[in-house]
């Protein structure tokens, strides 16, 4: 019994607890980030944004979400209707299954696995899937045409976010997340994109930028100029879901830049004072610090052209990317 105890069972809960520590608060930092991008925004618009449900409107993400969950769900007469409901909830959900490579602190990380890029890599581009379940089951050619817009807008981007981490990978010599972030202890000098990689930093935030859906390579909420686009027949907490796969999606991709090329839980000065305060504390305001600059993005660029979208990715990223890992690649090799 002592044994059963010891090899499975406190193991098996010890796994539950941290899948629990980091997944309840994740779903609530989601919640309060739609509250986070209504403020700033409003606050970057000289107006007040939500103040009435509530202390200064913290209470109104909960009241959207009960608004939203005692909304009838609608699921259209030719839909695929198990796929309809599949979609929205794989979206979500790959987004929260991201989380489970990615080193928080020092030694606190569900599955500190060799190849947690390629884990994270994968989980990302199967994004794509819930977008084109939903465009393809709804049965409808406007949702249908928008999926594909925003999948081909999706894998665009994904080739040049593979070629940056390549970069990052042929600098730190590992494909594990915890030794990427060891690789920058020692202060933000030796953080990723201070050096040769700082090219890449950018490039990787753009096209997170883009690989979210997010301003100013929105296009699938462009289709408002005709319909809403892959999510036009999507109604309750179906249509919510899609929105908080979104906002996952941004804390997701905010985190791995903070992982790739920030230091992730380190302080940004290596010194006795700074090294008081908790890794994790350190990795969340890095979070914190990229999410308030994708809201700010979004309260200040105008939405581009599809084409000049494509353009950037495929003209202009890609090249660069690509060039970059060859020179990358040299410096490893004669330095």
């Amino acid at each position: 019994m002592q044994e059963l105890l010891n090899n499975y069972i406190i193991p098996v809960l010890w796994i539950v607890g941290k899948i629990l520590l980091l997944t309840v608060p994740l779903i609530v930092s989601v919640a309060l980030l739609t509250l986070m991008e209504r403020k700033v925004i409003g606050a970057m618009q000289l107006r007040k944004g939500p103040n009435v449900v509530g202390f200064m409107g913290i209470l109104q993400p909960f009241a959207d979400g009960l608004k939203l969950i005692l909304k009838e769900t609608l699921l259209p007469s030719k839909a695929n209707k198990i796929m309809f409901v599949i979609a929205p909830m794989l979206t979500f959900m790959l987004a929260l299954l991201g989380w489970a490579v990615v080193p928080i602190a020092d030694n606190f990380v569900i599955a500190n696995i060799n190849v947690g890029v390629l884990y994270l890599f994968a989980i990302s581009s199967l994004g794509v899937y819930g977008i084109i379940m939903a465009g393809w089951a709804s049965n409808s050619k406007y949702a249908f045409l928008g999926a594909i817009r925003s999948a081909a807008q999706m894998i665009s981007y994904e080739v040049s976010i593979g070629f940056v981490i390549v970069t990052v990978l042929l600098t730190v010599g590992s494909l594990n997340l915890t030794d990427i972030v060891n690789a920058q202890k020692g202060g933000i000098a030796n953080w990723n994109f201070a050096g040769i990689l700082f090219p890449m930093f950018i490039i990787f935030f753009i096209s997170a930028l883009a690989e979210t859906n997010r301003h100013p390579f929105d296009l699938p909420e462009a289709e408002g100029e005709l319909v809403a686009g892959y999510n036009v027949e999507y109604s309750s907490m179906t249509f919510a879901l899609f929105f908080l796969g979104e906002y996952a999606n941004m804390i997701l991709m905010s985190g791995m830049t903070a992982v790739l090329f920030l230091g992730g839980w380190y302080s940004p000065i290596d010194s006795a004072i700074f090294n008081l305060v908790p890794g994790a504390i350190w990795f969340v305001a890095k979070i914190l610090l990229l999410l308030f600059v994708f809201i700010w993005v979004r309260a200040t660029l105008p939405r581009y052209r599809y084409d000049q979208l494509m353009r950037l990715g495929w003209k202009v990223f890609l090249p660069i990317s690509l060039l970059w890992v060859v020179i990358v690649s040299a410096c490893v090799i004669f330095k």
